[in-house]
């Protein structure tokens, strides 16, 4: 039987009062791809940080290679061979591809007796690695100038030139298009052979089905069960995962619980984008108390419409009318202004202040809203922030120790409640939620499902963007679909509509 190359063994780790780790066994074999599962919170990427050196665990045992350690180094977590991709790449965009692959450990040789840097050898172990992982593209280029999946090979090539041995990648496919999550696990496959091990962290059961060999599900803090992902169904993971059972389709959403008049409110006049491309010719209505969804593939001008929608980019043309006036927003302060809301599909990026507390976070669109000048007088009150923050917090059930705790302290879930607080603190009567559940586990979508149905409940209007359709079938009472920046139909939303009916629509059909 084959050795495991990591050991595990009573894994914990305290952040003063609180627990983060309790009581984690993980086992990493050679030439396996291992499923690490949980809800967010679950404590999934606290393990890993102690495996990478980043956490020093409070207990347990850490065996590498048959040699036990009470805790390890960045750098020493690195020379044992374990390296570490996370969500967030960190690749730098300024750098070319050939300086981010040696970034830090610059190779050099001695030149009349002075140590210099040997840039011929870096390019040519650098374009070895290339070839080595299939990656065609320039060692001169800028990062910048490469897509999400070429910077997520890019990630991959400089783990495997550490010669790491055991690879943690951390929701590898949240930006990937269907293509490049297939040659990503092409990738992985081939590492696998090599007898590289891999750690995924992952909330996409049908992924974890395809590429996973065994698994590990954690749960507030302590690991709950191991095994051949052959051997469970997705129904039992999910059930270890949350504790309770969830209906994978979740298809009560969309039953109303409140008696919302259907009238029209909300309505799209032919906008169309400012390059005439993205978005083109858009027209569609809403009803009080409505969900309306998305769907699409990649690049079909969901987003770039909901940008339009709120002012973030400039329209050539259209009219956007709420309750029979006409708002059409010049700006996303204008939109906010007059009564829409923006959850956008990237937390990170623009959805929250990472250096601010979640009760600022929370409080800032209302200050904004509420401020003079532009909003340039929405000042902060300490007092009053935090009384908002508390009765959100309550509301949306967030779980935080504090309302002024960091916001990058929380789990992606809770996090994504954060901003739909903010939000709600405007008391907005349309709502876009652009993927909502984008990297967070099951029953925080779950969650997330159920606020949305009931702010639909109390009259608000919701547009939901989604590329997961069976969460969008789930969800709305209606379905417009998109293709190349043009509305191709709305389906309306019964039991007997499938994912294939909406990709016919999806598809460009020349």
């Amino acid at each position: 039987m084959v050795a495991p190359y990591i050991s595990m063994a009573g894994i914990g780790k305290s952040f003063g009062p609180v627990h983060a780790l309790k009581s984690v066994d993980l086992t990493i074999y050679p030439h396996e791809i291992h499923a690490l599962l949980g809800e967010n919170g679950a404590g999934k990427s606290t393990l890993m940080k102690v495996l990478s050196g980043i956490h020093a665990p409070t207990k347990g045992t850490i065996t590498i290679n048959e040699i036990d350690y009470d805790k390890l180094d960045h750098k020493m977590a690195a020379k044992l061979g374990i390296g570490i991709i996370y969500q967030e790449l960190s690749v730098i965009d300024e750098l070319t591809v050939l300086e981010n692959l040696y970034i830090g450990r610059h190779l050099t040789k001695k030149v009349c007796g002075v140590n210099i840097v040997d840039w011929k050898e870096m390019r040519v172990r650098a374009a070895m690695m290339l070839l080595r992982i299939g990656l065609k593209v320039d060692l001169e280029e800028k990062v910048a100038n490469l897509s999400i999946s070429h910077k997520q090979m890019l990630e991959i090539a400089k783990t495997l030139m550490l010669d790491a041995r055991v690879i943690i990648m951390d929701e590898p496919t949240s930006s990937l298009t269907n293509k490049e999550v297939d040659y990503l696990f092409l990738i992985m496959n081939q590492l696998r052979k090599e007898g590289t091990a891999i750690v995924y962290i992952s909330h996409k059961l049908a992924e974890i089905r395809r590429i996973c060999d065994r698994y590990t599900v954690m749960k507030d803090g302590s690991s709950v069960c191991s095994g051949r992902v052959s051997e469970v169904s997705n129904d039992d993971i999910v059930h270890l995962m949350v504790g309770r059972e969830l209906q994978n389709r979740f298809n009560r959403m969309k039953e109303s619980t409140g008696n919302v008049e259907r009238d029209t409110v909300f309505e799209v006049k032919n906008v169309t984008s400012r390059d005439r491309k993205k978005v083109r010719d858009i027209s569609f209505s809403v009803s009080r108390g409505e969900i309306l969804g998305f769907a699409g593939l990649v690049g079909s001008g969901r987003t770039e419409l909901m940008d339009c929608l709120f002012g973030v980019d400039k329209r050539s043309s259209g009219e956007i009318r709420l309750n029979g006036r006409d708002i059409s927003p010049r700006s996303p302060l204008d939109a906010v202004k007059k009564g829409m809301a923006y959850i956008t599909e990237s937390r990170r990026d623009n959805g929250f202040f990472p250096n601010f507390s979640i009760a600022q976070n929370m409080a800032i669109s209302h200050s904004l809203k509420s401020g003079g000048f532009k909003g340039a007088m929405g000042l902060f009150r300490e007092a009053e922030e935090r009384t908002v923050a508390e009765s959100q917090r309550q509301l949306l059930a967030l779980k935080c120790h504090s309302v002024a705790q960091n916001i990058t302290e929380l789990s992606g879930g809770n996090q994504q409640k954060v901003l739909i607080s903010k939000w709600l603190c405007c008391n907005p009567e349309v709502i876009i939620f652009d993927e909502p559940t984008r990297g967070i586990d099951v029953g925080a979508k779950a969650e997330i499902y159920k606020v949305m149905r009931g702010l639909a409940d109390e009259g608000k209007v919701i547009l939901m963007v989604s590329s997961e359709l069976p969460e969008i079938i789930a969800v709305c009472d209606r379905i417009a679909v998109f293709c190349e920046g043009r509305l191709t139909q709305i389906l309306t939303n019964r039991d007997n509509l499938s994912e294939e009916e909406i990709m016919a629509w999806a598809l460009p059909q020349e």
